[in-house]
């Protein structure tokens, strides 16, 4: 005569192991998720030994990971300006200075690199924050017309752009200058940041800002107050990725710099010697300009990870 009840309650009944992932199940996701995260990390891993591999560990064959005797010789000439005649060419390769126009000591051009990228990167976001807030918030006319032009510009190839750019500014006295080189990037770099942009004011309710109106503020107002608060994550995003691209932009900034002013990208490609390519000084440049990209999105990573999960869920 309890039969029903104890039915109802048998039927309710759900194993708590059911609930949660199978062992085997979460164990193999984990190492997808390692083998996928060790694929990405490869590289700048091999590049990091390469940096205090001595030459002949370089050019090994196979290849080693582990196993040699680590040298920080590349690094002395890279960041302190050593000698690279001083080492002995069996442990270093190092047979003089640079051919390509340059030398070793690289700490110029990771201080050239520095200040471009972060010049075109607040460049880049003062003119594309307001362009995106009105290309997201006037309904104008053909609109998504003017979102594609701003995009196509983002499609030219740098080439196409790089003779006109140097003689214009050959007649205005701007090669080998800061500001030649953070307009040149910022140009590059805007119309992706704009579009970026606008997809995360298209997030943000348009309530917000007839709220911000009603109580009294202007429409830059309501934008400066309210609603930039609601795209930090945003704006750390497009910070991130301007500055990315402006670090390792190559062809205009070899186009429109001599001897003055060169950046990362143009100034690993002189060094070259007489004999071949020094790797070790190559490996350790690369190491050494990738670490002011991981201060940069350590010091946003807050708002990076916001901006990047921004209307993700709703």
């Amino acid at each position: 005569m309890s039969s029903a009840p104890l039915l109802s309650t048998t039927s309710g009944f759900r194993s708590p192991r059911r609930d949660r992932p199978f062992p085997v199940a979460k164990a193999a996701l984990t190492v997808v998720s390692a083998a996928v995260a060790l694929l990405f990390f490869l590289p700048i891993l091999w590049w990091a030994l390469a940096s205090i591999k001595p030459t002949q560990e370089i050019l090994s064959v196979p290849p080693k990971l582990f196993g040699f005797e680590p040298t920080l010789n590349w690094y002395r000439v890279v960041l302190l300006n050593a000698d690279p005649t001083a080492f002995n060419l069996e442990e270093s390769g190092a047979v003089g200075r640079g051919s390509g126009g340059g030398t070793f000591y690289s700490i110029p051009y990771l201080r050239d690199s520095f200040v471009v990228g972060i010049g075109s990167t607040a460049l880049v976001l003062l003119l594309a924050t307001p362009a995106a807030y009105a290309l997201s918030r006037f309904r104008m006319r053909r609109r998504k017309d003017l979102a594609f032009w701003v995009l196509s510009q983002r499609m030219m190839p740098p080439i196409v752009a790089a003779f006109p750019l140097f003689f214009m500014f050959r007649n205005l006295g701007w090669i080998d200058t800061y500001h030649g080189l953070i307009l040149v990037h910022a140009a590059i770099n805007a119309p992706l940041a704009t579009l970026l942009l606008m997809s995360f004011f298209d997030e943000v309710p348009v309530d917000l800002d007839d709220a911000a109106r009603v109580d009294g503020a202007t429409r830059f107002g309501a934008f400066r107050g309210v609603i930039l608060n609601y795209v930090r994550g945003g704006l750390a995003a497009t910070a991130v990725l301007a500055f990315v691209f402006s670090w390792n932009e190559f062809l205009l900034s070899l186009v429109l710099t001599t001897n003055s002013i060169r950046t990362v990208p143009v100034a690993s490609s002189t060094f070259t010697t007489a004999f071949f390519t020094e790797w070790g000084y190559l490996a350790a440049l690369g190491t050494a300009s990738m670490v002011p990209i991981f201060v940069f999105i350590l010091l946003v990573q807050r708002h990076l990870v916001r901006g990047l999960t921004l209307g993700a869920v709703k």
